[in-house]
């Protein structure tokens, strides 16, 4: 079932049980009520029965003691019947109208109560005097019911039988009955109506939700619910759909992103390391057409064979500690003295372009992380900026401490770069010069182990250029605590 038949379903049962539970509630009140009526009324016309034959003593004047319908039998103590009468037997003596001759109006005959023939009232107990006993009696015609008074009387030795007829009684609950039923049935039914108002219009929200997750797994994640409001639970629902939603959306979008790098990634690396494999099988070739009886032709092929060997070694080693980074495998933590690694990286620098001006701005710094990683983005630095920089254009390199980070800045004074270009310098493969040549720098991972390496240290990266104006590339990395230097 639907959650609209299920919840108007159980709104119905629930109305239903408290209904029924009121109609019993009111049906068994008044029948208490009317019941407790009758059996004062049979009170009444007990005393006036023994009044009578107490003071007459006689049954023929028991009639006249009581209402017309009033039913009366008196009984011996052992209990045979000794007379009974009915205030609507007209065979006492004649009233004043029959003297004149005038038939009365008589009342409808009714069956008289059929009644057991031993009544045990001695020891009975209940409402009213003592030996008192109040039952119910079927007519001995028809349906009617009658309410019957029996006691034993004591001064009278005998048997005293009062009983009223029920029909007005059954009359009145059998119509509470039947206004019951119907007003129960009016209002189920009108509860029933406005229940699916009221859920149809609850559930709307939900609808409205269903069809938005519909049209999101048709493949539009741009979709959101609408009119999502905190005041309800479905709104909060929405809401928190809406959330979910974004949250899904952008990790398509990364996903997205992240597959179309690993797809130019791969054409990269397939391209970078396609042309030295070109030239190792183009020397090979060479060999086998006859270099081995040529000495100087067999030289330059080894040494070219040696060469590109090389130059695929080193970027499959730049592509292992991309992968290895990538993958979260810790690197060596001790105590790092930055300025130290600099220092040393500066030299080295120097020693391979002694007419490049580099300056060195160095303050002590400790860091915590692998030594020769750091010192591995600082050559990738330095070999970046005579990559792309006239060969005595000068480097101003800093190293110093700022907002609590240890800070390494690398700044040249080359063409620069557009803002464009800053953006995507740090990924892989990437690189300024659309014509990929050659003589214009490497593969493009160099500034991309730069972005890992301070990465996987807790740092970050950024570059600053203007064309025309110079780079610079600041590396931020945490200081070392002094806990952490405890612990070392």
């Amino acid at each position: 079932m639907s959650l609209r038949k299920r919840l108007v379903l159980g709104l119905l049962v629930l109305a239903g049980l408290g209904l029924v539970a009121a109609d019993f509630a009111t049906y068994a009140s008044l029948r208490s009520f009317l019941f407790e009526r009758t059996d004062s009324s049979l009170d009444r016309d007990h005393f006036a029965v023994e009044q009578t034959l107490r003071y007459r003593g006689t049954c023929a004047q028991v009639a006249d003691a009581v209402e017309h319908d009033v039913f009366v039998q008196v009984r011996t103590a052992t209990g045979a019947v000794v007379c009974t009468s009915r205030a609507d037997d007209l065979s006492k003596a004649p009233g004043p109208s029959q003297a004149q001759g005038q038939r009365p109006e008589r009342p409808p005959e009714k069956a008289p109560p059929k009644l057991p023939a031993i009544l045990d009232v001695q020891q009975s107990s209940g409402p009213g005097p003592a030996h008192a006993r109040f039952f119910n009696a079927a007519a001995t015609e028809g349906g009617t019911r009658y309410r019957v008074r029996a006691s034993y009387e004591p001064e009278l030795n005998s048997q005293l039988i009062v009983a009223r007829s029920l029909g007005d009684v059954d009359g009145t609950l059998n119509r509470l009955v039947l206004i019951e039923v119907l007003v129960t049935a009016a209002v189920l039914i009108a509860i029933a109506l406005l229940g699916l108002w009221v859920v149809r219009l609850g559930l709307r929200p939900l609808d409205a939700i269903g069809g938005t997750a519909a049209a999101i797994a048709a493949g539009d994640l741009s979709r959101r619910v609408e009119h999502a409001s905190e005041r309800t639970e479905i709104g909060r629902l929405g809401l928190a759909l809406n959330a979910m939603l974004g949250q899904i959306e952008a990790a398509f979008k990364a996903r997205s992103a992240s597959e179309r790098k690993l797809r130019r990634f791969v054409a990269d690396a397939s391209h970078e390391l396609r042309t030295p494999l070109a030239a190792v099988r183009a020397y090979a070739e060479l060999f086998t057409r006859g270099a081995d009886r040529r000495p100087h032709d067999l030289k330059r092929a080894m040494a070219g064979i040696e060469r590109e060997s090389e130059r695929m070694s080193g970027l499959v080693e730049d592509l292992l500690l991309l992968a290895r980074l990538d993958e979260g495998r810790p690197l060596e933590r001790e105590e790092v003295e930055l300025d130290r690694v600099v220092t040393e990286a500066v030299e080295t620098a120097v020693t391979v372009e002694p007419e490049r001006p580099i300056e060195l701005d160095a303050e002590p710094t400790a860091v915590l992380g692998d030594g020769d990683r750091l010192r591995q983005i600082v050559d990738n630095l330095l070999s970046n900026v005579r990559a792309h920089t006239p060969p005595r254009a000068p480097v101003h390199v800093t190293v110093g401490r700022e907002n609590g980070s240890a800070m390494i800045v690398v700044a040249d004074s080359g063409p620069g770069m557009s803002a464009e270009e800053a953006a995507h310098v740090f990924e892989r493969f990437y690189r300024a010069d659309a014509s990929r040549a050659r003589s214009s720098g490497g593969v493009g991972l160099g500034l991309a182990i730069v972005a890992a390496v301070a990465d996987a240290h807790g740092g970050t990266v950024s570059a600053r250029s203007e064309p025309g104006k110079g780079a610079a590339f600041e590396i931020t990395l945490p200081l070392l605590s002094p806990e952490e230097r405890a612990a070392d």
